[in-house]
């Protein structure tokens, strides 16, 4: 309870001092007021939706200003720097790095400030841990199983050990203690970069948006993905048609230079007590977990590749390759399909009017279509090849958040019953003899919690995966089936 006291008391002191430099959540900012919230938002806690997150106080309106951070409050590397000659001094010496370090470095060198910083009231509400892949461990990295969320990892990590040993040089200029110039807090200020900024117009490192970035992810509206063939808005997409539609989905606000301000505005209606979210784009769950540290279990943006012969690519010149891909609903790509129909034709068979079905989007031939579903849907069944299938993915979850709840734990007579990958994740942590079955309830330290929560990722993010392909397989033999049905009754005539 005393925690919990203090950490309203201290978001009581940060939204004051919101409040004093001018951030506020309502159109006239100009009245003081004890917090920059209550006009329109409020701090709320949405366990089931990404956590303590910003709720309605009252019915906004689409295109409403629900949230204006002036300039002054924003913290980017200008800033930081216009208030340390030091820092300044220093990071002018150091032209070669990325902008992102920069701010980085920034970052760790105001935390280092403690309540000297002018951002103090703001740092100190900053997460203390991420779930980025540049953060996990071995164990997390491998339970994603498939091979390209494992390649990504790695290369998440590897990426975050480069860039921190170039900044050791600035680190050392700047006098840094040593748990600012560690790889740990390397690793905690650039996945707070990455997850937290907001893009301005003068820095590519965007900015630190203090109460901004208290909003939680609101993915691009479905709408983009409920047609189906070539004159889908999707379809049209991957064709790369799409420009004004498609970028007015990626931000809700930006800075203005008219009031000098970073302005919010409500994506939707929002009733009283509705949780407001913010679009930061649109991102696969890879992406959102490589970049943010979370995914969403229906993601309409969602992608599955599978492996494609080399001599397809030399046919998909119309379109890129990123875009031969299988949606989270299962349904393959048009690209993917219109790539595929030109494929299984031989090449003797490719005239102007085959290429003009194809490029429209069209079924070349009943036999046509049922080689792509064939095809589309083998391939899915050979890649669906994992060490565990939906069944035990899904039992797992259950496992795991059964182990993350200590009362949950006691239920469980063995450790064996968890199950085999459970098991090993307890001898990996030496945790079997610790973990509750004693009879009494044991919390986990904050590590192997936070390992725990990024497992649990790895999991989540693999049976999605997994469904997706197990979606296309059935999404393809319903196809076959129609189509078959329809060959035999031409056959009959």
């Amino acid at each position: 309870m005393e925690v919990l006291d203090l950490e309203h008391q201290t978001m009581e002191t940060f939204l004051r001092w919101a409040a004093e430099i001018g951030i506020s959540d309502s159109i006239d900012s100009s009245r003081y007021r004890d917090s920059c919230l209550g006009h329109s938002l409020s701090v709320a806690d949405f366990p089931h939706a990404g956590g303590r997150g910003l709720g309605a106080v009252r019915e906004l309106k689409k295109g409403e200003l629900v949230l204006k951070v002036p300039r002054n409050a924003l913290m980017t590397t200008e800033s930081m720097i216009a208030k340390d000659r030091k820092l300044n001094d220093a990071v002018i010496l150091h032209g070669s790095l990325s902008s992102t370090q920069i701010l980085s470095v920034c970052l760790l060198y105001e935390m280092g400030k403690g309540k000297r910083s002018f951002w103090y009231p703001y740092l100190v509400h900053l997460p203390r841990d991420y779930d980025l892949l540049a953060t996990f461990g071995e164990f997390e990295k491998q339970a994603l199983q498939v091979e390209d969320a494992v390649w990504a990892t790695e290369k998440a990590i590897a990426k975050c050990q480069f860039e921190w040993k170039e900044v050791g040089l600035l680190m050392e200029e700047l006098e840094l203690k040593s748990k600012f110039r560690s790889f740990q807090a390397w690793l905690w200020a650039s996945a707070t970069i990455s997850s937290r900024t907001l893009h301005v117009p003068w820095d590519s490192a965007g900015c630190l948006c203090p109460v901004g970035d208290l909003f939680n992810y609101d993915a691009p509206g479905d709408d983009l993905h409920t047609l189906e063939g070539p004159e889908s808005a999707n379809d049209v997409e991957e064709a790369g048609l799409v420009v004004e539609t498609h970028s007015e989905r990626l931000t809700d606000g930006g800075f203005e230079e008219d009031v000098n301000a970073y302005c919010l505005y409500a994506r939707r209606n929002y009733q009283l007590g509705e949780q407001v979210l913010l679009c930061y784009g649109t991102y696969t769950n890879l992406e959102l977990l490589e970049h943010y540290g979370f995914m969403l279990e229906e993601n309409s943006n969602d992608k599955v590749f599978i492996p494609l012969e080399t001599s397809l690519f030399s046919l998909a010149s119309s379109w890129p390759k990123d875009s031969l891909y299988i949606h989270q609903d299962g349904k393959p790509s048009f690209a993917l399909v219109s790539t595929l129909r030109l494929w299984l034709i031989p090449q003797s068979q490719r005239d102007k009017s085959v290429m003009r079905l194809v490029y429209a989007g069209t079924q070349i031939s009943v036999k046509n279509e049922i080689l792509v579903m064939k095809w589309i849907s083998e391939k899915c069944g050979s890649v669906r090849d994992l060490p565990t299938s939906v069944l035990e993915d899904t039992l797992l979850l259950h496992n795991i958040d059964k182990l993350q709840d200590p009362e949950l734990r006691l239920e469980q007579k063995e450790t064996e019953a968890f199950g085999s990958e459970v098991c090993a994740f307890l001898d990996a942590n030496r945790l079997r003899d610790v973990t509750g079955f004693s009879g009494k309830p044991v919390e986990f330290s904050r590590k192997t919690s936070r390992m725990l929560s990024k497992w649990r990722l790895s999991v989540l993010w693999r049976l999605s995966y997994k469904r997706t392909l197990a979606d296309c397989i059935s999404y393809c033999s319903e196809k076959m089936n129609n189509l078959s049905c329809t060959q035999d009754r031409l056959r009959d005539l």
